[in-house]
């Protein structure tokens, strides 16, 4: 039997346009994602001579195929045509579900690098995220990680240069989003601000925090935080410390803000946990 560890990073949508309404019933999306340090810890026994399993002490979390990482595995081992001879997934949750984090997807992902080094690298990285998208939207973003843009459904990803470092508050308020139903709202109203990805790519490129920060938008954000006022609370906290940009991420409801330096995301996450549970203080990896 052998054992795999991979980390699982959390994602944030450093901007978050939706294009209109495919012909399949998704949509197309453009946006640049970012992964950042916070993480769950995946843990992936082979050959164990046993039926499949996956073990997990976070509530809510299915352990079962109806998990995005055994999904991942289901989908990996049909592609290279091997059987694990028995195969137990372990997971350590921190990244919060319903959050626009990406937790499910990126856990998926680990595992998807992990049997890939474990089986000597049969797949490259684009093919692996490739496959992935057979699993979930975000997967092939969260195989790639770093700073990517995301185009389709998820499945078109372009590596861009690396975010310039710095810290990042993320906020999970206690209330969910339920991402469809999201969707039928954007679909009803107006978007009257979309985001300029060209822009962002451009900073990114010159390494300018700051011009990153201005060009931070999401186009879910007025939609959930029209409801939900605790955004717009968190948002303001972290302005009030200092922060160049703040937003909510993917489809909510965790908020994250982008700092310069430590000082003041410690600050801002010292005075969100007056109110939230879930606070985070993390980086760009």
């Amino acid at each position: 039997m052998t054992t795999l560890y991979e980390s699982a990073y959390a994602k944030i949508n450093l901007t978050l346009d939706v294009l209109g309404v495919r012909p399949d019933g998704y949509h197309d999306l453009k946006s640049v994602m970012q992964t950042v340090s916070l993480c769950d810890d995946i843990e992936i026994d082979i050959g164990t001579g046993k039926p499949w399993c996956l073990k997990c002490e976070a509530e809510g979390v299915p352990l079962d195929e109806r998990n995005l990482a055994w999904k991942a595995a289901q989908v990996f081992f049909a592609a290279i045509g091997k059987d694990p001879e028995g195969l137990e997934i372990r997971m350590v949750k921190r990244i919060p579900s319903q959050a626009g984090l990406g937790g499910g997807s990126s856990d998926a992902a680990a595992v998807f690098r992990a049997l890939n080094r474990h089986y000597g690298m049969p797949m490259t990285t684009q093919t692996l995220a490739d496959l992935s998208a057979k699993v979930g939207s975000d997967v092939p973003f969260c195989v790639l990680g770093g700073t990517v843009m995301v185009e389709g459904r998820g499945e078109f990803v372009r590596k861009l240069k690396d975010m310039p470092a710095c810290h990042i508050v993320i906020c999970k308020p206690e209330f969910p989003v339920s991402t469809p139903a999201l969707y039928r709202k954007l679909d009803e109203c107006e978007i009257t601000k979309h985001p300029n990805n060209d822009a962002m790519e451009a900073a990114i490129n010159a390494g300018k925090l700051t011009a990153i920060a201005q060009s931070v938008h999401n186009v879910f954000d007025p939609v959930v935080a029209a409801e939900h006022p605790e955004i717009d609370h968190i948002k303001s906290v972290c302005a009030a410390c200092g922060a160049l940009a703040q937003q909510m991420s993917g489809s909510g409801s965790a908020t994250f803000a982008i700092m310069s330096d430590r000082a003041s995301a410690i600050a801002a996450c010292e005075k969100l946990k007056e109110n939230y549970r879930q606070v985070f203080l993390a980086e760009p990896v």
